[in-house]
């Protein structure tokens, strides 16, 4: 079994900073992609930023303004999310690519984390 386990989030100010962490535990031989999506009611899920093998790629409306960081000795993605606005509410989303010890590959989820960027 494979946990996605994430902190941080809460309320900011627009303009604000808050900083996402996700750790990937259990039975993990190796973790590919690992990346954040968000998601507000009534829309699809939407990803946010991504990072590979030192590739990142971000969502044009971040761009600019999130970072995506790993620690792969940690098996954990962060994400650090400055000059906050209202249209950053939502649900973030973890999710990573693992590899199990069994030789699986599959594609896990965080439970979610609520941002709320609001005076």
């Amino acid at each position: 079994q494979v946990q996605l386990v994430e902190s941080g989030g809460g309320l900011a100010q627009p303009g604000g900073s808050l900083r996402l962490s996700c750790a990937a535990s259990g039975s993990i031989f190796s973790v590919n992609g690992m990346g954040w999506y968000r998601q507000v009611p009534g829309k699809q899920r939407e990803l946010v930023a991504r990072i590979r093998s030192g590739t990142t790629t971000y969502a044009d409306p971040v761009k600019g303004r999130f970072a995506i960081s790993r620690d792969n000795a940690k098996n954990t993605v962060y994400l650090q999310m400055n000059s906050l606005k209202p249209e950053d509410t939502a649900v973030y989303y973890c999710n990573a690519g693992v590899v199990t010890r069994l030789g699986v590959w599959g594609d896990y989820w965080g439970q979610g984390a609520q941002v709320t960027v609001s005076s």
